[in-house]
């Protein structure tokens, strides 16, 4: 679910990226997790062999988490007409496919952001400290400002709202 170059792209009408300091933050802490991880197998390794195997697996995987969030998080978050999407063209879901958006106290959702409910299923994926998306729930934020998450979650309610019929925005503008 990617656009093509061919295809038109529309107008963002929000954007949310992380900050440079909690984008570094966050990547730090996990490079230093994995690091701490491997370091203590050498210098102190554990007596079973699976516990020496399952420190070297956590330190690797926090290693991985660490690149794939610097990766992830150079990207900004497109909100257009059509879709919400990565600003290098993925597409995290459809506009006609959301049913209602949640920011409320308890919803599971990622700090400083909300949680999506789709009508059908996706494929599950995750950008760490950015969005992720598992079967029809989407929860986009972490590293992100929260007065950028909010905003984005009461304009994309809005537009909701709006394609359902419940208020008209063309008469607000």
């Amino acid at each position: 679910m990617t656009d093509t170059k061919n295809e038109p792209r529309s107008e963002v009408i929000a954007g949310l990226i992380p900050s440079a300091p909690r984008r570094l933050f966050g990547t730090v802490v996990l490079y230093a997790l994995g690091a701490l991880l491997l370091y203590l197998v050498a210098v102190e390794p554990p007596a079973g062999l699976h516990l020496v195997f399952l420190l070297i697996v956590l330190g690797l995987a926090a290693l991985y988490g660490g690149y794939k969030m610097w990766d992830v998080t150079g990207h900004m978050i497109e909100l257009t007409d059509d879709e919400l999407r990565l600003s290098d063209g993925r597409v995290i879901f459809r506009m006609e496919d959301v049913l209602k958006v949640d920011r409320s106290f308890f919803a599971f959702k990622p700090s400083n952001g909300f949680l999506v409910t789709l009508k059908v299923p996706y494929p599950n994926a995750w950008a760490p400290g950015l969005w992720w998306r598992f079967g029809k729930r989407i929860g986009v934020g972490g590293l992100t400002s929260g007065a950028e998450g909010k905003l984005m979650a009461d304009t994309l309610a809005a537009m909701i709202a709006e394609r359902d019929g419940l208020i008209d925005l063309d008469g607000l503008r």
